[in-house]
């Protein structure tokens, strides 16, 4: 049988006070309401002796606010995902907000049905990495009045606010420094086509090939998976020329890509080189560190909660959208071949 919960009747007859000063007490209005110390550290003693747990539901319903704040990403199992999610819920709570997260398992119409459950709890705001092409499920609600701000992804046609990375400097500036070591046989595999990441990163690839005079490159793949990287490299050594190096949008991609060459006995630096976007500190640890670019995961995190606090308290904040610049991570997976 399940316990009974303790609500402020309970403390209410426990400590001889009223429920309406026992209310006043836990909900911080004492002061205003002119209640004694006594009677403050009496009803204070009283909740902490029975485990008094607040009913943040009822508390909504009156006050209109939930401090809950929405956070709906494609999906866990990337590391980079996670650690922004981990990163963003930490600086939640630092503000006395709760996260409430959600994975849309890079499916659009999921996305749309975890953000309805979501706003029908009542929730202060959002936090969002979109994994559509289409925004209108968003703009209506922050039309509406909803605090929200997209982070990694975002709509470069929209008015939605966001903070991502420069990813077209990112890549640019990865091929540029496997150019810089003598590839010109360079393969890039990418994730999700649609979204804003991943074509700003490949436009970065093929300019810094086409401003070298390398016109015959190659763009492969379609997700940012390890399946995806798995399969790709699979492909890439069935052709009769193979890349002298590969650049991958993701580390998830490149852990699939490493899987594959390892299985084929292709190694790295060795035969080929390899340099990713996203670190994460397990890219250290494995046979050969992995060159990378790195995303400010703390700063995207901080500044992205700091906008939405910003609209949740209704302060006028000027600039809205912010692209963070990256930090290119030299381990020892890039060789030089001239």
């Amino acid at each position: 049988m399940a316990a009974q919960k303790i609500n402020i009747n309970d403390i209410a007859t426990k400590t001889g006070l009223s429920i309406s000063t026992v209310s006043r007490v836990l909900n911080g209005k004492a002061e205003q309401f002119r209640i004694g110390k006594k009677s403050q550290q009496k009803v204070n003693e009283v909740a902490k002796e029975l485990k008094y747990i607040p009913n943040k539901f009822a508390a909504s319903l009156r006050t209109g606010k939930s401090n809950t704040i929405a956070l709906i990403i494609p999906t866990l199992q990337n590391p980079f995902f996670a650690d922004l999610a981990s990163n963003i819920n930490a600086e939640i709570r630092r503000f006395g907000f709760t996260t409430m997260i959600s994975d849309s398992d890079e499916n659009f119409e999921i996305e749309k049905w975890e953000l309805r459950q979501m706003i029908s709890r009542n929730v202060d705001g959002l936090i969002i990495v979109p994994n559509g092409n289409q925004w209108d499920h968003i703009k209506s609600l922050y039309d509406r009045g909803l605090p929200i701000i997209c982070i990694d992804r975002y709509f470069e046609d929209s008015e939605l606010p966001f903070v991502s990375t420069d990813n077209y400097e990112g890549a640019y500036n990865a091929t540029k420094h496997l150019i810089e070591n003598g590839h010109s046989r360079i393969t890039c595999i990418q994730g999700v086509q649609y979204s804003t990441p991943n074509k700003l990163r490949v436009k970065g690839f093929k300019i810094a090939m086409e401003e070298a005079g390398f016109h015959d490159y190659i763009v492969t793949g379609d997700d940012f998976s390890l399946q995806n990287g798995y399969l790709e490299t699979e492909l890439l050594f069935h052709q009769k020329q193979m890349p002298t190096a590969i650049f991958t949008l993701s580390n998830t991609i490149a852990l699939g890509c490493m899987k594959a060459l390892k299985e084929m006995n292709i190694r790295i630096p060795d035969d080929i080189s390899l340099i990713t976007f996203d670190d994460h500190p397990y890219l250290n640890y494995l046979e050969t560190p992995l060159s990378c670019i790195a995303q400010p995961v703390n700063d995207i995190s901080k500044i992205a909660v700091k906008f939405l606090l910003s609209q949740i308290n209704k302060e006028e904040n000027r600039i809205k959208q912010v692209l963070l610049k990256p930090q290119m991570i030299l381990k020892k997976s890039v060789r030089r071949i001239i």
